[in-house]
């Protein structure tokens, strides 16, 4: 068998992975990709992509049952799961083609399959015409990583579901348990319960949205309360006893044991790096709690090695995947890049509300030395919320007290999501309090309670 030779070969092709083969490839290496699976990675097909399409949907029914305060009619409202779950599947394909697509385009090398690395800058490869191998001076490792299980917790598809099978429901809860309360729980909790399932939420942390600011999480936790949702913290599932239509799960909460019963569970206690069948023991990398270990360059240590993405550790999001890809082709192209800070990277969840973050929170702030000072600014104040109908929320900015640094930016409420991008070009651009409050924002927006925000840390806030 005779090695195919290339500049760089990239193992996995989802949002980390296609997206450092197109920019090698721009920078005029010879580039394959190889992926065993879907193109675009779990991000595009049972991830990001799909569950936007699907929180999309929620979001329109609960906006149609709303129709009075905003001076319609609507009436014999309901919803097809089957059609929310066709639309999003649509959406996702949709997108899939697109990566192939950009591939070809860029004459990116692409081999559907199962890769092992056989040695330094050596990728063998099993597909379903044969074996190849591909050498190469240069491997990146975009496995990404897949839903923990935990003993006693596993999913069966049916009455206990991971996020894929909540993708594609075998059918609507009555009554769901989502178990964890990160991004991906949170997201389903909100979706299931906005279609009409009676969700009750267990969270082994002391809150829900263990990564968010505490107070954006308190304000999140009344909203999600006020919808009907039911939210235990600090409490463990402890196991699930299955039998006949109902779920049985065993709840610890401090010592305090009690029974909830359901017909539905999603888990989503976090992930796993896909590590496993790579052959890494023989290159002498080294994998931490199920992640491969690198430096601040996504290097793995052995010769021409990278990692980027999910697989090698947090904070597990798409966009980070993607910029790492990016600095990653350019290192082995023989550039410069900077490498890529995790206080600079932005978290989004898609939930109603919406909640989004950069940077430290006001915990973490002070943790480290700070002496901060604090602005927070609510959508009730905010003239383009009130007439949007979303009066709930809360922007939150924390500064060094002393340089006027901002050190984080956290938020609650409609289009949160979108409008964190605002502050992270700020913190990239190395912006003071002084910079954003001389900066014009446009009226009527939600960005200028982002403004009065900045301006309420220093108690110059106009409207509130």
């Amino acid at each position: 068998m005779g090695a195919k030779r290339f500049d760089m070969v990239v193992i996995g092709a989802g949002p980390g992975g296609y997206v450092a083969a197109i920019r090698g490839a721009q920078l005029g290496l010879s580039v394959a990709v190889v992926e065993r699976e879907h193109m675009g990675g779990i991000c595009l097909n049972w991830g990001c992509i799909p569950t936007k399409a699907m929180l999309r949907s929620a979001e329109v029914f609960h906006l149609m049952h709303r129709a009075q305060e905003f001076g319609l009619k609507a009436e014999g409202l309901s919803y097809d799961l089957d059609a929310v779950v066709k639309r999003s599947r649509g959406v996702a394909k949709q997108l899939n083609s697109g990566v192939g697509h950009l591939l070809k385009k860029n004459k990116v090398t692409t081999l559907m399959g199962t890769a092992r690395l056989d040695g330094p800058g050596r990728v063998h490869v099993t597909t379903d015409k044969g074996e190849d191998l591909l050498e190469a001076g240069s491997v990146v490792l975009a496995t990404g990583a897949r839903a923990r299980e935990l003993p006693g917790l596993e999913a069966d598809g049916k009455q206990v579901w991971t996020y894929k099978h909540a993708l594609v429901p075998p059918h609507m809860p009555k009554k769901l348990l989502v178990i964890g309360s990160g991004a991906i729980g949170i997201e389903f909790a909100s979706f299931y319960q906005t279609l009409g399932a009676e969700v009750t939420v267990v969270e082994v942390m002391d809150r829900i949205l263990p990564v968010e600011d505490a107070e954006i999480a308190a304000f999140a936790k009344k909203q999600f309360e006020k919808q009907g949702m039911t939210i235990h913290e600090g409490a463990k599932v402890e196991k699930l006893e299955r039998g006949g239509a109902s779920v049985v799960a065993h709840v610890d909460k401090n010592g305090e044991k009690s029974k909830i019963t359901v017909d539905t569970v999603i888990s989503a206690v976090g992930i796993v790096g896909n590590v496993e069948g790579l052959g890494l023991e023989d290159l002498g990398v080294r994998v931490e709690k199920s992640h491969v270990v690198t430096d601040p360059f996504c290097r793995t240590g052995a010769e021409g090695l990278y990692a980027i993405g999910d697989v090698a550790g947090a904070p597990w999001l798409a966009h980070k995947a993607s910029h790492e890809g990016v600095m990653v082709a350019e290192l082995i192209a023989g550039q410069h890049p900077h490498a890529v800070d995790p206080d600079s990277i932005a978290g989004c969840t898609y939930c109603q509300p919406q909640v989004a973050s950069v940077g430290l929170t006001e915990a973490q702030a002070k943790d480290k030395g700070h002496d901060v000072k604090v602005g927070r600014f609510p959508f009730i104040g905010n003239g383009k919320a009130i007439a949007l109908g979303e009066p709930e929320g809360l922007v939150k900015t924390v500064f060094d007290a002393t340089t006027g640094e901002l050190l984080g930016a956290h938020m609650v409420g409609a289009e949160v999501t979108e409008l964190i991008q605002g502050y992270v070009v700020g913190r990239q651009l190395e912006t003071t309090e002084a910079d954003l409050m001389q900066t014009v924002f446009p009226h009527p927006t939600l960005s200028e309670m982002m403004h009065e925000s900045v301006l309420d840390a220093w108690g110059r806030a106009i409207h509130f």
